[in-house]
């Protein structure tokens, strides 16, 4: 039985710790971008090898997740937040630090293995302590803030690396996350979910189930995919496949397959993963579009996507109070249809000179779309288990999210350089437009797990 140590915990102080905690590992992953020129220009270095300081991130936190949130199950859900939040202050400080690529790259993996439980620990302590029919009010916050990261990240690093330098966008998280703990050991109450013991084979298979997997995603971004990401993927699914074994078998397994037998569990995470993939492929393309074919530079780059990441700050919190009204499944099937819709749109109007004004009623359609399903996939996932699996349910809802994201990208790129290329504004244009299109199908399926909800809850 889900325990707390603290009767009457205050719910301000639970949104705005856990809330923190979310808005600094995701603007970590945002404000990395914007300094990407500077960290080439200073170690001298590729763009093929500048990626991977971008991925090992994502890879990091996709291969330690599930393992993480065993270990809040155990330890208590505060403790292991807390911990997260110390190892990604201390990656922070090996990254400020860093004085060539290989040790950026590794320092990036301390980062992601800190980030790995943040979010989802903060997703489990933020719902065990909310009331049920205040949560889709407090997960649309929540996201809200979290989404916040996609505006102040860019914008944010920008700055700091014109006017300082490109290590700073590190050391600023050492306050924050040092406060962040200080607090949070004060402030927030501690939740346990059990007291199993972490088989260790389980987890080592989910970590390089998980890694191998968004590996090869993350490297397979071209039309001829690369023998090595092959190998990697197909011993990654061989993994997989013994891990789903093993857990059929398990008396207290690590990814409870039970959860799956609830389509709602189910319907929900895999609309989560096409919602997350459309998405991920736009924030791959849009900035590129804005530059190549726009003309405008970075800043103004960042500055055209308002009206698309805007919306999460604006429409996430009223979007948490309308699941909490009118259900998951009606306003998630809304959202999902929103973003579709906007993507579809900015596909069939740009092509090369195109007018921006264009683009800016499809995109807060985008923006309302994502800021909607969000909060409502979320309570979705979470209300479908008892509240002792909230950590691992919020695990696997993020690993979801991860790998959507991983094949968003790898989507959108392929079928770019089907249609496109980058070669010229003309020829960007129309792999851009296909790219575009492609993410509206990927939200308008994710319809189609919303569907059955009813059927099978």
């Amino acid at each position: 039985m889900l325990n707390a140590e603290k009767a009457k915990p205050k719910t301000g102080w639970i949104l705005f710790l856990t809330s923190l905690g979310f808005f600094m590992s995701m603007m970590d992953s945002m404000i990395v971008t914007t300094a990407s020129t500077a960290i080439r220009s200073d170690f001298s270095i590729s763009v093929d090898q500048l990626q991977w300081a971008l991925n090992a991130y994502n890879i990091a936190i996709a291969a330690v997740l599930l393992v993480g949130v065993a270990l809040g199950d155990r330890l208590g859900h505060r403790k292991v937040y807390e911990l997260g939040l110390l190892i990604f202050v201390i990656g922070s400080i090996l990254c400020a630090l860093s004085g060539n690529i290989m040790s950026l790259i590794v320092a990036r993996v301390v980062e992601g293995v800190g980030a790995s439980v943040i979010t989802p620990m903060s997703m489990a302590i933020l719902t065990a302590n909310v009331p049920v029919e205040s949560r889709g009010k407090a997960l649309g916050i929540w996201s809200g803030i979290g989404g916040l990261a996609l505006i102040v990240g860019p914008a944010l690093g920008g700055i700091i690396v014109a006017k300082i330098a490109w290590q700073w966008i590190f050391w600023i998280n050492v306050p924050i996350g040092l406060i962040c703990i200080l607090l949070s050991q004060q402030k927030l109450p501690e939740t346990k979910a059990g007291s199993q013991k972490i088989n260790v084979l389980d987890s080592l298979l989910v970590v390089l189930t998980s890694a191998g997997l968004i590996w090869a995603l993350s490297a397979s971004k071209s039309v001829k995919i690369p023998t090595a990401a092959i190998i990697v993927a197909v011993l990654s699914v061989l993994f997989a496949l013994l891990l789903v074994w093993r857990q059929k078998r398990e008396d207290f397994p690590l990814i409870p397959l039970s959860f799956f037998q609830r389509w709602q569990f189910t319907g929900a995470n895999l609309a989560t993963a096409l919602l997350y993939a459309a998405m991920y492929g736009v924030v791959f393309f849009l900035p590129q579009f804005f530059q190549v074919v726009g003309h405008v530079n970075a800043m103004i780059a960042g500055m055209e996507m308002l009206p698309w990441t805007g919306m999460l700050v604006l429409v996430a919190p009223f979007a948490g109070r309308a699941v909490d009204r009118f259900g998951e499944q009606l306003i998630a099937i809304f959202g999902l249809f929103l973003q579709g819709l906007g993507y579809l749109l900015i596909g069939l109007i740009v092509h090369d000179g195109y007018t921006y004004s264009l683009t800016i009623v499809p995109l807060g359609l985008a923006g309302i779309g994502l800021s909607m399903a969000g909060p409502a996939l979320q309570k979705a996932v979470l209300g479908a288990v008892s509240p002792k699996n909230l950590g691992k349910a919020s695990g696997l809802y993020n690993m979801f999210r991860l790998f959507g994201g991983a094949i968003g990208v790898t989507i959108s790129v392929l079928i770019f350089y089907a249609i496109g290329s980058a070669d010229t504004s003309l020829e960007f244009s129309r792999g851009f437009q296909a790219a575009m299109i492609g993410a509206g199908g990927l939200s308008l399926i994710g319809i189609l797990s919303a569907l059955r909800w009813r059927q099978n809850a």
